[in-house]
């Protein structure tokens, strides 16, 4: 009777679990000094590494493991990501550190789930006054942001928002030191998005089901990190993300904050 109550619960362990189709978590790397052995002509690690400032690496990217969601107990450390003075990529007026998957796995076809934990501390936190677009698609299908949006009356916002086409399906005070859990299930055969999410330990909960996206992606073109635009008139200052749990997955979501081992 044990044997068989034991052995139900590994499989449905099992089926709550997909298969991970490319893998974020910062669980072979040393230091953030590992990206930096990717370059277009030597392709290697989970990332690559190319939208950043003109300085060192570990003034955009720094790793630890007071960085991750301490619930999370399969990722060994999380990502500090930060916007600098010196954050401006390729000439650009926009402040950006992103991080974008370096994989050939099917992480742009059929139904995938792309998972990340996120949180800002009171430390260098991100202005409210700008917006900040976040673990986002090239073509903005769909992503996060944070601050007032641009061409919104105000001075300020404090949400923390997911946006389908640049329209918000779902928002929430984005507090100091609180791990906001998120997954993009994204179903690009049937054009469709949804959101799963939660906070600190509890498990993920479809908070928005699955509505009509131009879901488009080259598997090249999600960002892990932040774009600011700028706004005339506010200053620059430093600021951090802190991202934990970044995996893709197919099949079935994993719901837990630990994600597959």
């Amino acid at each position: 009777m044990k044997t068989s109550v034991l052995v139900s619960l590994f499989l449905g362990q099992l089926a709550s679990c997909g298969t991970v189709l490319w893998d974020g978590r910062f669980n072979d790397f040393t230091s953030a000094s590992d990206l930096d052995k990717w370059s277009w002509g030597n392709q290697v690690g989970p990332y690559q590494w190319y939208i950043k400032g003109s300085g060192k690496t570990t003034e955009y990217v720094n790793l630890s493991p007071a960085y991750k969601n301490a619930a999370d107990s399969a990722s060994n450390q999380g990502v500090k990501i930060s916007l600098t003075n010196s954050a401006y990529w390729n000439g650009q007026n926009m402040r950006r550190t992103e991080l974008i998957p370096q994989t050939k796995a099917a992480i742009a076809s059929g139904k995938v789930w792309y998972h990340f934990s996120i949180k800002r501390s009171n430390t260098n936190a991100p202005a409210q006054t700008r917006e900040h677009q976040i673990a986002f698609f090239e073509s903005h299908f769909t992503e996060l942001k944070s601050g007032l949006l641009s061409g919104q009356p105000g001075t300020s916002d404090p949400a923390l928002r997911w946006m389908v086409g640049g329209v918000t399906k779902w928002s929430v005070n984005w507090d100091a030191d609180v791990w906001h859990n998120c997954a993009y299930e994204i179903d690009f055969s049937a054009n469709k998005v949804g959101f799963w999410h939660s906070t600190g330990s509890g498990d993920l909960v479809q908070t928005v089901a699955p509505i009509s996206a131009s879901t488009s992606s080259n598997g090249a073109d999600w960002h892990l990190g932040v774009l600011e635009l700028p706004r005339s008139g506010y200053s620059d200052s430093n600021e951090d993300f802190y991202f934990s749990g970044v995996y893709i997955e197919s099949g079935s979501i994993t719901k837990s904050v630990t994600g597959p081992k």
